[in-house]
């Protein structure tokens, strides 16, 4: 069959706008360093990249909530060292106040110090990082601890005051009442796992389980008791002011509870406080462990994407000098057959 010269021009034409194209996609390819610009370059590629590109999403989410809880555990780690060193100063002053020869105003002045100590424990209680009070469990906007109105130092029925007096065994005679809940907050660290973030503040100052108190209901009005070997720190303190103040040395049954009741209360207050800071850092542990984890997820995704997505820099632009050496091609050729002319035959 005999071509004519509108089949040949337009054969010359798809020639060129298929080089063309070509070229132009290698260009774009060039310098926008991916191969994959649009479904059609790569169908086979689309599913897997978006796939992984979803998981990226997730996985940067993770890294960056963990990121911000690892801080406020961080934060909360240096309270619970200062909670620490108030404890060790106070025990250092009911030390003072039982072996030295103390007068009235000796004593005096050793009560204002640890009334400025449960101030500072009191500071730290109701601490506040990020706008929010790490030690109220899920009510992060409430302060957590506040004055009891009704609390009554002295330990006979005071005619001029009704209320009862502080009794260990019952939580709203205690001088500082808890308006936080038992509840942990709960981090997810990978699908369906969850870490407990925080301490809450009736677990870690009065001594008092969360399942305790989450069976038992909210306080007040509820009546809770510290459990076995645990104790309630700010009770400790604010006895231990007032046996000084008192100047009651052995006397259980006396103001404060006696300086050397205190003593083992302090004691024991300390250790509560190291047990709940060495839980508190085997989490921190294991959500820093959970951000390593994801940041190496995070770059396998990455390599996936950029297996299917990526382009190899040199072998682009050696192509796309053998494609503009092609189209110089196809424009001289076409060049040469436009000037063919019928009055070249005769």
């Amino acid at each position: 069959m005999k071509a004519t010269e509108g089949t040949t021009y337009r054969m010359l034409q798809s020639n060129l706008n298929r080089v063309t194209t070509r070229l132009e996609d290698l260009r774009i390819m060039g310098a926008t360093g991916t191969k994959l610009n649009k479904a059609s370059d790569d169908p086979s590629a689309i599913r897997p990249v978006l796939t992984s590109r979803t998981q990226l999403m997730h996985t940067d989410r993770y890294i960056e909530t963990m990121g911000v809880t690892s801080d406020k555990m961080a934060a909360t780690d240096g309270h619970l060292n200062h909670i620490e060193n108030t404890l060790q100063r106070a025990k250092e002053i009911t030390i003072n106040g039982i072996n030295g020869a103390m007068s009235d105003a000796d004593l005096e002045v050793l009560a204002d110090e640890i009334a400025n100590l449960k101030q500072e424990m009191l500071d730290s209680a109701n601490a506040i990082v990020d706008g929010k009070y790490i030690f109220s469990g899920y009510a992060e906007n409430t302060k957590p601890f506040i004055e009891n109105p009704n609390y009554n130092p002295n330990p006979p029925v005071d005619l001029l005051n009704p209320n009862p007096p502080y009794d260990p065994a019952d939580s709203t005679t205690w001088p500082y009442l808890y308006m936080g809940t038992p509840n942990p907050t709960e981090l997810e660290i990978t699908p369906g796992e969850k870490l407990e973030s925080n301490l809450t503040g009736n677990d870690l100052f009065m001594g008092i389980d969360n399942s305790v108190m989450q069976a038992g209901g909210p306080s007040p009005p509820a009546v809770y008791a510290s459990d076995p070997g645990r104790i309630d720190i700010l009770s400790v303190l604010t006895r231990t002011e007032e046996a000084l103040r008192a100047g009651n040395i052995d006397d259980p049954l006396g103001a404060g509870g006696g300086l050397q009741q205190n003593m083992e209360n302090l004691e024991i207050a300390a250790d509560q406080g190291r047990r709940r800071r060495s839980q508190l850092g085997n989490r921190a542990a294991r959500v820093d462990s959970a951000i390593m984890h994801q940041e190496d997820v995070r770059i396998d995704l990455q390599q996936i994407i950029s297996r299917y997505q990526d382009a190899d820099a040199i072998e682009v632009y050696n192509e796309i000098a053998q494609q503009e050496t092609a189209y110089q091609a196809a424009l001289s050729i076409t060049a040469k057959v436009s000037k063919i002319s019928i009055l070249d035959y005769f």
